[in-house]
């Protein structure tokens, strides 16, 4: 039999993931993706803090996926749609030039950039 994951801990936290996704939706699905996107650039930064010439290129995937995602699930009628569209292009395209060559400056004003998204969102 093989194992659904290496590690047991991502195996946990996919099904926290899963069980937080089913229970959503709308506002709450998005607020869930900026956190995993969050997420996974805190574990690049980690990867790279300890080993800088390490591979932070999976967890970088998974927030590249998250922002590409988000983009395109953007609704037409929504009044932010082309704001929205922007930050998480933007935040797209630079997790994207971070796969080849990681900045870590970069990846930390990404993530701040989340955290203030969703510090509005929690005010709200």
């Amino acid at each position: 039999m093989q194992m659904l994951t290496r590690k047991p801990a991502d195996a946990y936290r996919r099904v926290d993931l899963d069980a937080r996704i089913e229970a959503s939706s709308g506002e709450a699905l998005t607020v869930i993706c900026l956190e995993e996107a969050s997420a996974a650039l805190a574990q690049a930064l980690v990867i790279l803090e300890r080993e800088p010439a390490g591979s932070a290129r999976e967890a970088l995937t998974r927030a590249h996926g998250i922002f590409v995602s988000l983009a395109r699930g953007v609704s037409n009628e929504n009044p932010l749609q082309e704001a929205m569209h922007l930050f998480y292009g933007g935040l797209s395209a630079t997790i994207a030039r971070n796969l080849s060559r990681c900045d870590a400056a970069e990846l930390q004003q990404a993530r701040r950039d989340i955290a203030d998204i969703l510090g509005v969102v929690a005010a709200a």
